[in-house]
């Protein structure tokens, strides 16, 4: 009867927050628009093969939207929808990994410093110092420069500058919990650091990290499309939204559709993931109850 009890009530919350959720009609358009944007980023080779997006034919080159082609083609005669599709899985590929692992590695390190305090907090909150002295976008720059462009470095670049915002976050968040009865009570019946961080704060604060998470994953394809349109991106002839920009530059008169298309992409996603976390965070504030 006890874990039936539990089981109600995580399934009520649940329903809970999907209706505070679903009062938001801009949280119900994002999630509408990323659904459909994964679904053709997922079934991209059945929509468009990835040869139209990298075989060059020259004999194509610069034509505008037809039935042919949906969205035109580039100046190497390359399909530009099927570019697109396929560039949009490398982007927000690279930005869900990267908002992981940065989400990961900023909640452990701040968990640790908001509920030891002391010399370890001091120590990780003064190296945390040095990595926010250099804006997020130069610093990322500056490690795909050193490392050099390619998946597993735009990674390590976009992990390293963004799990800074979880540190602070979480610190915050473990310094206000760890003095709540419940966690005094762990303390109390022996349980270990490891085990009260990991069972009675983060989860109590994991509604704050959810929304964080779910809007950091737009700035990531923003700067990540930054990278690929300064050329710090995936090596061609990969397709990627920014460097599908970078190239469109010198046709923007003649071609503007080489522009438009990938720019509307960006703009479309980025948008549909900040309106999902715009309606998380007040779906998961525990003020709105109506």
């Amino acid at each position: 009867m006890r874990n039936s009890g539990i089981s109600f009530k995580k399934q009520s919350q649940t329903k809970e927050i999907w209706r505070r959720f679903k009062k938001s009609k801009g949280a119900v358009i994002g999630l509408v628009m990323l659904v459909i944007i994964l679904m053709i980023l997922l079934f991209a080779d059945f929509i468009a093969p990835y040869t139209a997006a990298t075989k060059q034919n020259l004999a194509n080159k610069l034509q505008g939207p037809s039935l042919a082609h949906l969205f035109g083609t580039d100046s190497y005669g390359r399909d530009v929808f099927a570019r697109i599709v396929h560039g949009g899985r490398t982007s927000i590929l690279i930005a869900i990994l990267s908002t992981i692992s940065s989400c990961i590695i900023g909640s452990a390190l701040g968990a640790i410093a908001g509920y030891f305090g002391g010399k370890i907090d001091s120590i990780i909150m003064r190296s945390l110092d040095i990595f926010m002295s250099v804006p997020d976008i130069l610093f990322t720059m500056a490690v795909v420069f050193a490392l050099g462009a390619n998946f597993v470095n735009l990674l390590v670049a976009l992990t390293l500058a963004y799990f800074t915002n979880y540190v602070r976050l979480v610190r915050s968040q473990v310094l206000n919990l760890a003095e709540l009865d419940y966690v005094e009570a762990a303390r109390a019946g022996g349980a270990s650091s490891a085990r009260i961080i990991a069972s009675h704060i983060l989860p109590n604060a994991m509604g704050v990290i959810i929304v964080n998470t779910t809007l950091n994953v737009s700035k990531i394809i923003l700067y990540e499309s930054t990278l690929s349109f300064l050329g710090l991106g995936m090596p061609p002839p990969a397709p990627e939204w920014g460097l599908m920009l970078s190239e469109a530059r010198e046709f923007m008169r003649t071609s503007p559709h080489l522009l438009f298309f990938p720019a509307m992409a960006i703009v479309l996603t980025a948008c549909s993931v900040n309106l999902i976390g715009d309606g998380l965070r007040d779906a998961l504030d525990p003020h709105l109850k109506s």
